[in-house]
């Protein structure tokens, strides 16, 4: 009778825990004070309060916090930035960059918001990215061709 209820809870307590690909969906730290240099690889959300120089590839969210700093280049699926960021920054869907981020880079992704208050010095390409061949219409490809024959003269 009493072990029945017991075993309820357990269960309902572990569906709670979600999973993504078998990977549980627990955010990575690395805290202010901490200092990384070379190639980070994180499966889940990542929040840095510390600085890393080199890489971060991740298949969730980057959150760079208020002390936090990446000198780098970054490929993930989702970030918001409030810190300072220098380098690359690819992001698959939203780039958040909040009022007290400092950017400096090259900057590739879907969707952007930006506040008032960023230092946002970026070249920026937003939308979702093709392949680097573009469909050109039959007109266009004859003004190509013929723009090509005159160079080559």
């Amino acid at each position: 009778m009493f072990g029945s209820k017991n075993k309820e809870k357990k269960t309902q307590a572990n569906k709670s825990v979600s999973t993504v690909n078998g990977v549980s969906n627990a955010l990575n730290s690395l805290v202010k004070g901490t200092e990384i240099e070379g190639k980070v690889l994180a499966e889940s959300d990542i929040r840095i309060d510390g600085i890393i120089r080199g890489s971060l590839e991740c298949k969730s969210k980057v959150i760079i916090g208020p002390s936090g700093y990446i000198e780098g280049q970054i490929n993930c699926v989702n970030a918001i930035i409030e810190g300072r960021f220098e380098g690359t920054l690819n992001v698959k869907d939203l780039l958040n960059v909040r009022n007290t981020a400092k950017i400096n880079g090259e900057i590739t992704t879907n969707k952007l918001i930006v506040e008032a208050g960023a230092i946002f010095n970026v070249t920026c390409r937003m939308g979702k990215q093709e392949a680097h061949a573009r469909t050109i219409s039959g007109k266009d490809k004859k003004k190509v061709a013929h723009l090509t024959k005159k160079e080559a003269s």
